[in-house]
């Protein structure tokens, strides 16, 4: 590992640049400790930047402790992992087998993310501060099943909260309680928690929102029955405590239980490690001739990559309303990174990584794509075709008819009856209402495009076009896991305007990726800290695979910053997804998928 922090720090400094978060924390944990810590930007409006002791909303990595709460319950004998889940939730126990033959949810399905709970992170993410009651008649009620129990993995909120209850229940403690008794009090993590109000306001980051007037503040939700899933507060200072602790189970033999200094057994933390799942998220390059694909895992509330050089990489993100974070570990050397931004679903999965790579050894032939995808962020591209799925709900064609007549003709109350409450606090209607006289003003009137059929990733999740006499662009729903459905998520795809910085550099990609020229153009600019040899010899063999192609249907893109569109060639379609700095014409991103 290098001594020498200075070029970390550039990188970190060079990914602030891009404006994905109001701030950033970040440290590198190496023999157990944290070896160095810094931080950029703003804590708040007007106050300084972040240190190592600023306490971030850390979403999704809360699962980690959820799950070490169920495996030190697990080690005391008062719950067994294949329990069935009604035997601590009894609202539970009503629930119909989803097929005939299938098992009921068990305490291990919820850990590996396999009760088969339709993905709710939209409408998960705000049903954080729902009261204990109000989640019980939700249970009682039943809810939707995308796949038998057991079957195959897919991300749930739903079922970590579920797991909160568990604990509660084993432990016949409050569930907060018992891990900050249980888990934080002994490591000395006094600067977490899942109350914001227990924090020094000085030490607390503010999370934001980016509007069309700029960042807008975010008010912290309060302590609820979700908590379980993505409640947790906490710093780098105390994360690395967190991240060594993991870390420091490996070897098995290389060390003992008996000194009493972590809550968890080292055998219990290494099984939280091991792969359970297959999640399906890390693929084989995305076009010939680039590195052998690895497999990628869920464990118990962390992810396990098998990188095909570093070897295994495991790691948590986390996407809330106001905050991104990501911890990862490299289990055979110990080294560590954690990166905590405050801007609503910031990418730190992205930037920990690049970090992490940076700091480790590795062959000169190792490969490292410029925009590598992060699940835990809305607007990552596709990787791969997406693989055969079950059929969708009824309720998801359905919905997604209605949304088709609401966007045709938009009304704010048929857009209250269909959609789940946090739709609208996540883009208010004004702003959706805004992006669809973009989308008129750029493509014309739309109707459904009747020439591509409508996909379905998941059973709750409807894919579709919408064509006018100047485009095709992509609109996309996805249902949560209430009794009955509703829509949790509306994604459409705003293309960039003709006159417009974005849409210059597009037809400039294009238009030298049909040259077949191998010199990057001077007057194609990249951003500071970003690898332009790379990104010429990715693009470069995207056009050697597709051959002369241009521009068609717009897949994803806020219309001035970022854009994500097929590319129609010769020999096969690719999609080309940019992020550019819509000031200078910068480029940010490139990435290529087929």
């Amino acid at each position: 590992m290098r001594s020498d922090f200075a070029a970390v720090d550039a990188i970190v400094s060079h990914y602030f640049d891009r404006g994905a978060q109001p701030a950033i924390s970040y440290g590198v944990v190496s023999g157990g400790v944290l070896v160095h810590s810094a931080g950029f930007g703003a804590r708040g409006d007007g106050r300084p930047a972040p240190d190592a002791d600023t306490v971030f909303r850390i979403a999704s990595m809360s699962k980690s402790f959820t799950a070490s709460a169920v495996l030190l319950l697990r080690d005391e004998g008062r719950l067994a992992l294949d329990d069935p889940a009604e035997k601590y939730v009894p609202e539970l126990a009503g629930w119909p087998s989803v097929t005939p033959d299938s098992d009921r949810v068990t305490i291990r399905h919820l850990l590996t993310m396999t009760a088969g709970f339709p993905t709710d992170d939209p409408w998960g993410d705000r049903q954080q501060g729902l009261p204990l009651d109000a989640f019980g008649a939700l249970l009682a009620g039943g809810v939707r099943f995308n796949w038998a129990p057991g079957t195959r993995f897919e991300y749930s909120n739903l079922g970590y909260a579920i797991l909160g209850r568990i604990v509660a229940a084993a432990a016949q403690a409050e569930y907060a309680g018992f891990v900050a008794t249980r888990l934080l009090a002994p490591l000395g993590m006094a600067r977490t928690g899942y109350d914001a109000a227990g924090f020094d306001p000085g030490e607390l980051a503010t999370g934001y929102r980016r509007g069309p007037a700029g960042w807008a503040e975010l008010p912290f939700d309060p302590y609820g029955a979700f908590a379980p899933m993505g409640g947790v507060f906490s710093s780098v200072s105390d994360l690395a405590q967190w991240v060594a602790g993991f870390a420091a189970a490996f070897p098995p033999g290389g060390g003992s239980d008996a000194d009493g200094t972590h809550p968890l057994r080292r055998a219990s933390r290494r099984e939280m490690q091991q792969p359970q799942a297959v999640t399906g998220w890390r693929s084989p390059d995305r076009l010939p001739g680039g590195p052998p694909g690895s497999p990628a895992y869920y464990g118990f509330g962390l992810f396990v990559d098998e990188d095909p050089v570093l070897g295994r990489v495991v790691s948590h993100s986390g996407g809330y309303p106001g905050f991104g974070s990501n911890m990862r570990w490299h289990p055979a050397t110990g080294l560590g990174v954690i990166a905590l931004g405050n801007g609503t679903y910031a990418p730190m999965s992205v930037l920990a990584g690049l970090v992490l790579e940076a700091l480790l050894p590795r062959p000169a032939s190792y490969h490292v794509a410029l925009s590598p995808a992060d699940p835990d962020s809305p607007s990552a591209p596709s990787a791969t075709p997406v693989p055969p799925a079950g059929a969708p709900w009824p309720e998801t064609l359905a919905a997604a008819s209605e949304v088709s007549r609401l966007l045709a003709n938009w009304d704010d109350a048929a857009a209250d009856a269909l959609f789940s409450e946090n739709v609208a606090l996540d883009a208010p209607y004004q702003e959706r209402r805004r992006a669809l006289e973009l989308i008129r003003q750029r493509i014309g009137d739309f109707r459904a495009d009747d020439t591509r059929a409508p996909e379905s990733d998941t059973p709750a999740h409807r894919r579709w076009w919408l064509t006018g006499p100047r485009g095709t662009v992509q609109a996309q729903i996805l249902l949560n896991p209430e009794r009955p459905p509703r829509v949790q998520s509306l994604a459409l795809a705003v293309p960039p305007a003709s006159d417009s910085v974005l849409a210059t550099v597009l037809t400039d990609v294009v238009t030298w990726l049909n040259t077949g020229a191998a010199q990057w153009p001077g007057g194609m600019r990249v951003a500071p800290g970003t690898d332009e040899g790379l990104l010429r010899r990715r693009l470069l063999m995207a056009a050697a695979w597709a051959g002369t192609c241009r521009t068609g249907a717009y897949r994803a893109g806020d219309g001035a910053a970022s854009v994500s569109v097929e590319l129609a060639g010769e020999h096969a379609t690719v999609v080309l997804s940019l992020l550019v700095n819509p000031g200078t014409g910068e480029i940010r991103q490139a990435d290529v998928a087929l």
